[in-house]
């Protein structure tokens, strides 16, 4: 069992300790959270507190986490797109239509049912049964590159990059409308949308920042080929923040609004380049994936408009 102890600063003084740690706590899930909190697993100054406990300055909070429990979901023989692959880590190329992990109503044919056959038991236990070895996510419907962390310390220093924003990822997206600048920033805090809570919002309410930085590659009639960079990575980041100024991504059925296309069967977004510092050699590693046939075929159908 490993414990963790953070102290709280003046900054969080007032905050829910559950809030508190799904920020300090990155390499965790809200719900993985939430469950050690419920086990008595989390402490504040040695005693087990409420989940919606409010801390107060100079508190020390301790987290013991349980050693990894070997992975419960099913290996599966499913091909994998492998950029990247050593003893610590695995870069794949994700295809669009592919659930990272199980979940509700999807618990075979996700990345991880087949990580599990090509890796076995060498996939970092972290996150629990259910996530091992995912350090970040992709939505489904959004194709690129995902790294995948083969043991705890490979995860835990991964991690603390994607906290650090020290982790270049670079999306290419192509968003409805013509954009007027040919870059720029979006800077809004991201949290979940008020009355539906399967989607995110541009919200100043139990929402953390959120920064893309944009570029035009292409300008097409009636929409625009983007570069996008994330500073922040928040859930459905990109799509709420293009949805924000009005240029949803294309083909996205959740944020596309009257602009959805529902011919592209998912959104037209590619995490195409990734760039970070290997855990173990300290060296940078910088790995792209080329544009899916979907992504082509739209590009060239837009050319001919």
């Amino acid at each position: 069992m490993e414990r963790r102890e953070y102290p709280v600063s003046g900054a969080y003084a007032g905050e829910r300790l559950d809030r508190f740690l799904a920020e300090t706590e990155e390499e965790l899930t809200r719900s993985a959270i939430q469950k050690l909190i419920e086990e008595g697993s989390v402490t504040v100054n040695g005693v087990v507190p409420a989940k919606n406990r409010k801390l107060r300055e100079g508190e020390r909070v301790t987290v013991e986490i349980p050693d990894p429990v070997l992975p419960e979901a099913a290996a599966e023989n499913i091909p994998l797109s492998i950029v990247y692959e050593d003893a610590d880590l695995l870069v794949v190329n994700k295809p669009r239509g592919m659930v990272v992990h199980p979940a509700a109503g999807n618990y075979t044919g996700t990345l991880v049912n087949a990580l599990l056959y090509h890796c076995g038991d060498s996939l970092s236990g972290i996150n629990g049964v259910l996530r091992p070895g995912i350090v970040h996510r992709i939505d489904k419907d959004t194709s690129g590159l995902l790294i995948v962390a083969k043991n705890d310390f490979s995860h835990r220093l991964l991690a603390e990059q994607i906290k650090e924003h020290s982790f270049t990822r670079k999306y290419q997206a192509v968003v409805c409308g013509n954009i007027r600048d040919d870059e720029g920033t979006i800077n809004a805090p991201i949290g979940r949308h008020p009355t539906e809570r399967k989607k995110m919002a541009v919200t100043a309410k139990n929402s953390r920042e959120a920064v893309t930085h944009y570029r035009v590659l292409t300008r097409y009639r009636g929409y625009t080929h983007l570069e996008l960079t994330l500073e922040t990575g928040r859930t459905h980041q990109i799509r709420v923040h293009t949805a924000y100024i009005g240029h949803p991504v294309a083909g996205d059925p959740v944020y596309g609004g009257k602009n959805y296309l529902k011919s592209l069967n998912g959104q037209c977004l590619h995490a195409y380049f990734i760039s970070f510092v290997h855990p173990r050699t300290n060296e940078i590693l910088t790995l792209s994936a080329p544009l899916p046939d979907y992504f082509e075929k739209f590009l060239a159908g837009l050319q001919e408009l």
